[in-house]
C-alpha cells in the first residue's frame, strides 16, 4: 500500500497534468478571472484548499451552455 506522502505527492503531480490552464495562478481572484475567461463563463464560487503540502484553488464555474464546472488550479509558489 503506498504510504499518505507518496499518495498525496501523486495527487498533486495528478491535478498539475489535468490543468487546463496554461499557467499558475497566484491569487484566488487571478485564479478565478483565468479559468472564467479560459471557459467563457461565469463564477459561481472559488476557493482555496490545501491537498498535502500544495494549495490548489478551486473555482466552480457556469459555461454559456448551462453546465457547471469545477475547475482545480495549484497555487504558485514564489
Amino acid at each position: 500500500m503506498l504510504s499518505k506522502r507518496l499518495c498525496q505527492f501523486f495527487l498533486a503531480l495528478l491535478l498539475a497534468i489535468m490543468l487546463p490552464l496554461a499557467v499558475f495562478a497566484q491569487s484566488l481572484d487571478q485564479a478565478a478571472q483565468q479559468a472564467a475567461d479560459q471557459y467563457d463563463a461565469k463564477v459561481l464560487s472559488a476557493h482555496t484548499e490545501r491537498v498535502g503540502n500544495q494549495q490548489v484553488h478551486v473555482i466552480k464555474l457556469l459555461t454559456k451552455d448551462g453546465v457547471v464546472k469545477t475547475v482545480r488550479i495549484p497555487v504558485r509558489n514564489n
